[in-house]
């Protein structure tokens, strides 16, 4: 039977624990390690990812992987499926594709994702509702050079962010939060006023360097993420 990615993750954790890899050890490589558990590249690329989260192991690409020499506390974000979140509140989840466009990439995007000229992008909009309200206003570019299939994706029925976990790990993540002022637009889909604050993420995640998506996500104020150490 092929292990998921939490059983993988539990074994080489306590293969660190436990003095199996000491210190500066090298780690097996991925594919090395997909062969002895019986399961997909990606899902120890997934079980490694957590493990370096936890700061566990230090991940160096062309050096491989080495059990941290003092293994450190680390933030951890979960990447959460909004129906997940919302559903896990007791609240009935509806989800709608506003807009979907297949477009040369604005300058800023350009560089955010280090794309070549030439390349284009996957420009969804999306909103997730709670309980009927407006939850998650979503904004989405996805490299269509990094993940072609994206132009077949069916998004209108099943939200980007769930399709992209299904259909590609990603070895890399970047997160931040600000506040931003609703505009007119954004204050009609979300249902506030003009100028209302709102809650902002902005992620972008890579595949052993190379940018798949970028996404901006806007809440209702008032929103709360939860990190753990």
């Amino acid at each position: 039977m092929k292990s998921d990615f939490r059983e993988v993750r539990e074994e080489l954790r306590q293969r660190i624990l436990q003095g199996v890899w000491a210190p500066g050890d090298l780690v097996p490589n991925e594919v090395d390690l997909a062969a002895e558990f019986g399961c997909a590249r990606a899902t120890v690329n997934r079980a490694m990812r957590e493990l370096a989260e936890a700061g566990l192991i230090e991940r160096k690409r062309k050096a491989g992987t080495r059990v941290r020499l003092s293994p450190r506390r680390a933030a951890r974000f979960d990447i959460p499926i909004v129906r997940e979140e919302i559903e896990a509140r007791g609240a009935a989840y509806r989800y709608a594709l506003i807009s979907r466009d297949e477009i040369a990439p604005p300058d800023w995007l350009a560089a955010r994702m280090a794309l070549a000229p030439g390349d284009l992008v996957l420009h969804l909009t999306c909103l997730h509702h709670a309980d009927g309200q407006p939850y998650q206003h979503e904004e989405r570019w996805i490299s269509l050079a990094a993940l072609p299939q994206a132009r077949d994706g069916d998004f209108t029925a099943t939200g980007p962010n769930e399709w992209l976990v299904r259909e590609v790990p990603f070895s890399d993540a970047e997160i931040s939060f600000s506040a931003i002022a609703a505009d007119d637009q954004l204050a009609r889909r979300m249902g506030c006023a003009t100028g209302d604050a709102l809650f902002l993420v902005e992620r972008a995640t890579w595949w052993e360097g190379r940018a798949i998506t970028f996404v901006r996500l806007a809440h209702q104020r008032g929103h709360r993420m939860t990190t753990r150490y």
